[in-house]
């Protein structure tokens, strides 16, 4: 096999003029109001039958795209996603509206052609243990927009909603450990993964996961990224949220307490965002990201071990 470290590790995500109404339609989420999806905890993975097994789909993969590379701002090292191309078109934003009637965002990955993978705090409130529910006037709920780029999707009928959210944890013990187990699975009422691609996933040991190697990438859709009064970005006029940051060769550097510790930056709304990697020209998610917490007095982003999934989808 291929060592998945390789000079060919992630596509570079270009930097081309986004004119809006070339590429499709707004994203404001304007359905009739969705029925709630049915929430379950954990506990018996064998009513759901997840395809794909851990492979990606490999949709009109492209190496090389054209366009200029964005230099780097300052010491924020992410930059905008605007490509609609497979393995990006596969991660997207998650809209939905939480048990105490606010809103809130995070980013999802396909990993099957009707499945999303992201937080359980995504979908659950730690602090309350309330799980997200939407309102009778709502016009979302757990709405998934794939591959949005400038608060726009290549077609509105691509938006999604979630059926069944299927979690790794409830947070009753309110402490880390919990978010050991800090996923979720959202199963979607329509198989966009045929159009958009989807990602695979694959448990590897820490010891080849952990180091300053430099050969991972994290998508998410931040608050606070893209900000179009920065020069450069200006064609980005939908705002903060609306098209991911992307962080290209960032590290895993330790494991500690069941949970990985990395470098890759990213803010408030990237809950979720899947850290990949390229194994043999197939891209893999290798990690999950969680948040943010101090280890030995340093302020480290999080992540979750995609061998968590594992064990629940491999549970008899």
């Amino acid at each position: 096999m291929k060592s998945i470290f390789t000079s060919r590790q992630f596509i570079l995500p270009c930097i081309a003029t986004i004119g809006v109404g070339i590429l499709g339609f707004w994203a404001s989420v304007s359905a009739k109001p969705q029925t709630p999806p049915r929430f379950t905890k954990v506990e018996n993975p064998g009513e759901f039958k997840l395809e794909g097994k851990g492979e990606p789909s490999v949709l009109n993969q492209k190496e090389k795209l054209p366009g200029e590379e964005r230099a780097i701002i300052g010491s924020d090292d992410r930059i905008p996603m605007t490509s609609r191309d497979y393995p990006w078109s596969a991660i997207g934003k998650i809209e939905g509206i939480g048990a105490d009637g606010g809103g809130y965002s995070c980013t999802g990955t396909l990993i099957a052609e009707d499945v999303v993978l992201t937080n359980a705090h995504c979908v659950i409130n730690p602090e309350t243990q309330k799980v997200s529910q939407a309102m009778p006037t709502a016009s979302f709920a757990n709405a998934f927009e794939p591959n949005l780029v400038n608060g726009v999707v290549k077609s509105k009928a691509d938006i999604a909603y979630a059926t069944n959210v299927y979690y790794g944890t409830d947070f009753k013990n309110g402490t880390l450990a919990d978010y050991a187990n800090d996923w979720a699975i959202l199963k979607l009422n329509k198989p966009i993964g045929k159009k958009y691609g989807y990602l695979g996933w694959k448990s590897l040991p820490s010891s080849t996961l952990v180091g300053d190697i430099k050969k991972f990438a994290l998508v998410g859709y931040s608050g606070d990224f893209p900000n179009p009064k920065k020069k450069g970005y200006e064609n980005l006029t939908a705002g903060e949220s609306m098209t991911a940051g992307v962080h290209l060769r960032c590290s895993i550097l330790r494991r500690q307490d069941n949970l990985l510790y990395h470098n890759c930056d990213t803010n408030h709304g990237a809950s979720g965002g899947a850290i990949i990697s390229n194994i043999n020209g197939k891209y893999y998610i290798l990690a999950l990201h969680s948040g943010s917490n101090e280890v030995n007095g340093l302020l480290l982003n999080r992540a979750v071990e995609m061998s968590r999934l594992d064990e629940w989808l491999q549970r008899n």
